[in-house]
């Protein structure tokens, strides 16, 4: 594109072991920068070697926290040819997050383009072994040097690339759970539905002492009264109670996730009684005590569908179904990989080819 500068790197990186990526440890020769001050808008953007960042200590970022990602993935399909997976909906999410952080917002039509660029110019990195994929981070950070609460002045917008394997090391089995009682992610009225990093920062420690008790993750309940289910870990939680589907509602606290209205609109396709609805651990113990807790699975970019097992709430065991991967999420991860790696037909016009 002649209106994003590329420079190429000198040297090339040889390409990983694709049976070794594990999750975001390997990044590609290339990123993606532009900038934004108050004069110009968003401008210079460009393609150059991956390397260090140059930021002022007192950039804003690194004080106040004025910050948001998004997670994505561009799929080799059988075929060889790569392919985008709903990038449009991440763009879109990235502008609404932006303007809640009082970010100026790229217009996604701009961001769009300019991933897919990245991606053409990396496409040799998009790896070629089942399951595996090219994760994108967009990231957002304001860098101008000064010391105030207020809306930084100056903005960088920068994108890398990593070619990964599986999110969790346990691939698709299903995993333990542990249902946080005390630690919040967020409120309703807070950075909850944002893509910010603030938000990951919040769930460490309870992650942390999840995984000392032998579980993969947290099951996150609301910060009023610690009753109602929001989101499983970094990903929206789905749970099939009886013959019906249920999705918290976004309501301020959850992120509008892209895998989440995939699976929606799958699920309502083939006909399931799908409820985006208050679901509180009352209902869920109550369901378990009668045999009716048939499933309960995350959704999310990096591991797709992530199935449970066992929910762990004040040391009582609920475990779900039979502890296998149920027949909808199973139905579900078939069919959205399928898709996405161009096994089946995209009669939706959710791909995109690079």
């Amino acid at each position: 594109m002649s209106h994003i500068q590329f420079v190429p790197a000198a040297t090339r990186k040889p390409k990983p072991d694709e049976g070794g990526l594990g999750f975001g440890r390997i990044f590609t020769d290339h990123m993606l920068l532009a900038d934004y001050d108050v004069d110009k808008g968003w401008h210079g953007a460009r393609i150059v070697p991956y390397g260090p960042l140059s930021l002022d200590p007192a950039a804003a970022v690194l004080h106040y926290g004025q910050e948001l990602f998004e997670g994505i993935k561009a799929f080799r399909g059988g075929d060889g040819k790569v392919r985008l997976f709903r990038t449009e909906k991440n763009c879109e999410r990235m502008a609404a997050g932006a303007a809640r952080l009082c970010i100026p917002p790229i217009d996604p039509a701009f961001m769009l383009e300019m991933i897919t660029e990245l991606v053409r110019v990396e496409q040799d990195w998009v790896p070629r072994a089942p399951g595996t994929a090219l994760y994108i981070r967009p990231t957002l950070i304001a860098t101008e040097p000064f010391l105030g609460v207020r809306p930084a002045k100056t903005y960088t917008f920068f994108v890398v690339l990593s070619p990964v394997g599986a999110y969790y090391a346990e691939g698709i089995d299903p995993v333990r759970i542990w249902v946080e009682a005390k630690y919040v992610r967020a409120a309703r009225g807070g950075l909850g539905a944002v893509k910010a990093g603030a938000n990951y920062a919040a769930s460490l420690l309870a992650g942390e002492e999840a995984k000392k008790k032998g579980y993969a993750q947290v099951l996150w309940l609301d910060a009023i009264e610690h009753r109602w289910f929001e989101e499983v870990g970094t990903m929206n939680l789905f749970l099939r109670i009886g013959d019906e589907v249920v999705t918290p509602p976004l309501g301020g606290s959850i992120l509008d996730g892209v895998t989440r209205d995939t699976a929606i609109t799958l699920l309502r396709e083939w006909g399931a009684k799908v409820s985006e609805r208050p679901v509180s651990i009352d209902e869920v113990r109550e369901a378990h005590a009668r045999g009716e807790l048939r499933e309960v699975f995350g959704t999310g970019t990096a591991a797709v569908i992530s199935p449970v097992k066992e929910l762990c709430y004040h040391g009582e065991s609920l475990v779900v179904g039979d502890g296998k991967m149920g027949e909808l999420s199973r139905r579900l991860y078939d069919t959205i990989t399928g898709i996405q790696y161009g096994k089946l037909p995209d009669t939706r016009g959710w791909l995109r080819a690079v």
